[in-house]
């Protein structure tokens, strides 16, 4: 299964989600409904003992209020939650207790997490999500949060950070790399919100239990209470039935791709074991862990006496899936701070070897200026890094100069750096820039680039759009003011040379779709496209740009193109080739935006096209490539580093 099947696989359980959540609503409103007509009945008798009044089944008024009263009660809780959650996987973190760590933290504990994270999104090719702990948290465990990658965010508990080895979690945040990679946080976040609205029956019913009567009157409002009570309760085991039947499988799923991207099973095993070896197992203490249970890396609740209510399959069948040798004994986890790579010794560069190298250590270098590269095996990577590009991710981090590296994690050296890939290579045109720029942002600023610049223009190409990545945590530490002044500025800087190159494009087409949502608060755009023909133009121009940008001579232009077209099936309609001229930034830009509300076949159709036209002479270019991978980021499909073995 593909990177886009499981997306389609999530959409799919997201409509059965909503199924299960009907059912459970009408078997709800069905209980409430005949246990206040037997109540109601019973008061109604006791009122006119002397004459009792025939019991019937249907009762207009108490219907409409039990029906309307209860549908008022899930619905407006679950649209409540819902929104209280609109934000993201912040939300979630911080609901959960999170502290939201700085990017340039120095606790080692908190330090090797970010490393870790820092390294996994580089090698997935998805932005590095924000980072929380849970600082009570004494269980070993973790989330990932959010509505798609580009809001996601991860929760470590302090357990986990202070008991396990780098190893070990590593593949506790490949595990929940999996989960926002197979598109299970959206449904994650639905998940929370309907649990909520059927747990918000018992609070009621606590309300309506503390009721009293007066005088000899019988007062069925605490009876009311007792049975929204207890139907609350049923309530929310039909919840944890539904998390369970949603969330049981996708964690066997997301332990075999961390495992898969990690090629260490003994990492997530070892985590496992810990688990079942420590006296706080992987519980969470916070008030709201039951509604995000399911999100957790482990059971986040005491153990259940009915196994199907469990959201976690045991810890047993997960460890013995993942190492069928275990010999089922949970060994005691031990407490030493684990020196991380960050500190040891960088590594060693000759004067002749660029800044960002090509990692000539033996495990795997980025794909050069004439790479082969099969698009069969780019369009496999796509959701799925491996071994490689995670091996990649740790060199590409431990071979930036530090300067650079604590630069980029904090708000004024991130804003320096991306200013300073943006330089003109033109010693005039460079210091008319950097004037502009001291005019604009200060002193301060300015002296900042021109310090970090001679490492920054060192960068080589295939390493930028990682760097940028590397950044953006840092940039969404702005306010909204500081955001919108570094986005005009960064536009001032692309448009001041009076020319705009892809990379530019790319950066600044990335930083819009990134970051732009954060500061705007603006919801997640729903699927608008289910089929390719009203995409046609927009694919027709994508393509056409691809073409023209891998080559000169037309005859290979329309060759290129005719490489990719097939795979774009527009009823019958074969696509047409654009002349040079009509594939404009402002064109491409457009199309992007109206491709990425497509459908993830769609998308997949449109990446395999692509892909077949940068790779029609039979090598992928730098500049085609980076471009290639802006354009997947842009349409929220995670693109790994083009990496070779040597």
């Amino acid at each position: 299964m593909d990177f886009f099947e499981r997306q389609d696989k999530a959409r799919k359980n997201t409509n059965l989600l909503v199924f299960y959540f009907v059912i459970a609503v009408v078997l709800i409103v069905a209980s409430i409904y005949f246990a206040s007509l037997f109540m109601f009945h019973g008061a109604t008798n006791y009122k006119h003992r002397g004459y009792p009044e025939p019991f019937s089944f249907w009762n207009a008024t108490l219907f409409f209020y039990a029906v309307g009263g209860t549908l008022a009660v899930i619905i407006g809780g679950s649209l409540f939650k819902t929104a209280q959650l609109s934000s993201g996987g912040s939300a979630v973190a911080e609901s959960l207790g999170g502290r939201l760590l700085d990017s340039n933290a120095t606790d080692p504990h908190e330090r090797k997490l970010l490393n870790v994270v820092e390294e996994m999104a580089i090698a997935s090719g998805v932005p590095v999500p924000k980072v929380y702990v849970m600082d009570y948290e004494e269980g070993i465990n973790a989330f990932a949060a959010g509505h798609n990658i580009n809001d996601a965010a991860i929760g470590v508990t302090r357990g986990c950070i202070t008991t396990l080895k780098r190893d070990e979690l590593q593949g506790v945040i490949g595990h929940e790399f999996s989960h926002i990679l197979n598109g299970d946080m959206r449904i994650n976040l639905r998940l929370m919100g309907i649990i909520f609205g059927i747990v918000c029956l018992t609070v009621i019913g606590r309300t309506l239990l503390r009721a009293r009567g007066n005088g000899r009157d019988k007062n069925p409002l605490p009876l009311l209470g007792l049975v929204l009570l207890v139907l609350g309760g049923v309530g929310y085991l039909f919840g944890q039935l539904i998390q369970a039947a949603i969330s049981r499988q996708r964690e066997f799923l997301a332990d075999a791709s961390a495992v898969q991207f990690t090629r260490n099973p003994d990492g997530l095993s070892g985590a496992l074991q810990k688990i079942g070896a420590a006296h706080e197992g992987s519980k969470i203490e916070n008030e709201h862990a039951a509604e995000a249970s399911h999100m957790f890396f482990g059971n986040a609740m005491k153990s259940s006496l009915f196994n199907a209510f469990a959201t976690h399959p045991p810890l047993e069948e997960r460890i013995k899936a993942i190492d069928p040798n275990w010999d089922g004994k949970f060994p005691q986890p031990s407490y030493e701070v684990e020196e991380d790579l960050i500190t040891q010794k960088p590594m060693r560069r000759s004067a002749m070897q660029p800044i960002i190298p090509g990692f000539p250590t033996g495990a795997a270098r980025v794909a050069g200026a004439a790479a082969v590269i099969q698009a069969s095996s780019v369009m496999q990577n796509m959701g799925n890094p491996t071994r490689l590009h995670l091996r990649y991710a740790v060199e590409f981090r431990e071979s930036l100069p530090e300067n650079i590296r604590n630069a980029a994690r904090e708000p004024q050296g991130a804003r320096a750096v991306l200013y300073a890939l943006l330089l003109s290579e033109d010693e005039s045109m460079r210091a008319a820039q950097l004037q502009e720029l001291a005019n604009q942002m200060g002193s301060a600023m300015r002296e900042q680039i021109i310090a970090l610049w001679p490492e920054v223009s060192a960068v080589v190409q295939r390493s930028r759009l990682p760097l940028v990545n590397l950044a953006l945590p840092a940039l969404r530490q702005l306010d909204a003011d500081q955001f919108q002044k570094f986005f005009s500025t960064l536009n001032w800087l692309i448009e001041s040379d009076e020319q705009i190159v892809l990379f530019e494009f790319v950066l600044q087409k990335i930083i819009r779709h990134q970051l732009e949502p954060h500061f705007t608060r603006a919801k997640p755009p729903s699927t608008q496209y289910y089929t390719i023909k009203p995409l046609t133009p927009d694919c027709e121009m994508l393509l056409s740009a691809l073409a023209h940008t891998g080559q000169t001579d037309l005859s290979e232009v329309a060759k290129a193109f005719q490489s990719g077209a097939p795979y774009i099936r527009a009823g019958g309609e074969p696509l047409k080739l654009l002349a040079r001229e009509e594939c404009g930034l402002n064109e491409i830009n457009d199309s992007l935006d109206r491709l990425g509300l497509a459908v993830p076949q769609i998308k997949k159709n449109l990446l395999e096209a692509c892909v077949r036209v940068i790779g029609a002479d039979g090598v992928i270019q730098e500049n085609e490539a980076e471009l290639l991978r802006g354009i997947a980021e842009t349409l929220d499909c995670p693109l790994p580093p083009f990496v070779t073995t040597e």
